[in-house]
């Protein structure tokens, strides 16, 4: 006959109850981040780097490569352009996105390929865009949040190689090599 000390005394099991609450861990406490954007702020960078609305993302836990898959290619409005196509990928590490595809940033009238993104001191409260010709220093306050995209056309192109090429053919020039110039700043 198992008698139970909380059948005996009822009141004893509900003040255990509320002074010792269970703790269980839900699932989302135990695992990853949910997000692209909680992976861009467990890795020291601001959320606002990729568009608003992101679902479709993967990442590898070994190599921390990231893949964003967007609805439509699409532009944002910061300091600069920004142009994000279908889609983006890069490898995360703490207050870094290196090996980045699929995001360029306009200067001026061009249109240049972003090839990583850092935040060497989040005390300066700066943030660098390399964009192979220069590296570009923006205020970290402008990616705080994830921005609206404005759609664009997919037939558009939004990089430095195929603008310059459009620009020869307009103008009738053929290309026999391509000349990169490097700016230090």
């Amino acid at each position: 006959m198992g008698i139970s000390i909380f059948s005996l005394f009822p009141t004893l099991s509900l003040v255990l109850s509320l002074n010792f609450p269970t703790t269980q861990s839900s699932p989302s406490s135990l695992s990853s981040p949910s997000s692209i954007y909680d992976h861009l702020e467990s890795n020291g960078l601001p959320k606002g780097l990729l568009p608003k609305g992101i679902t479709d993302f993967s990442i590898d836990p070994g190599t921390h490569r990231f893949h964003v898959n967007l609805t439509q290619p699409c532009n944002a409005k910061f300091e600069n352009q920004l142009h994000y196509d279908w889609n983006i990928s890069g490898v995360l590490s703490f207050g870094k996105i290196a090996n980045l595809s699929g995001m360029s940033q306009q200067e001026l009238f061009l249109w240049f390929p972003v090839i990583s993104i850092r935040v060497d001191d989040p005390s300066s409260g700066l943030i660098n865009f390399d964009v192979g010709v220069v590296d570009k220093q923006f205020s970290l306050s402008l990616f705080e949040i994830p921005r609206e995209c404005t759609a664009v056309d997919p037939d558009d192109s939004h990089s430095q190689s195929d603008n310059s090429q459009k620009r020869s053919k307009s103008l009738g020039i053929g290309t026999v090599e391509e000349h990169v110039l490097r700016a230090i700043s």
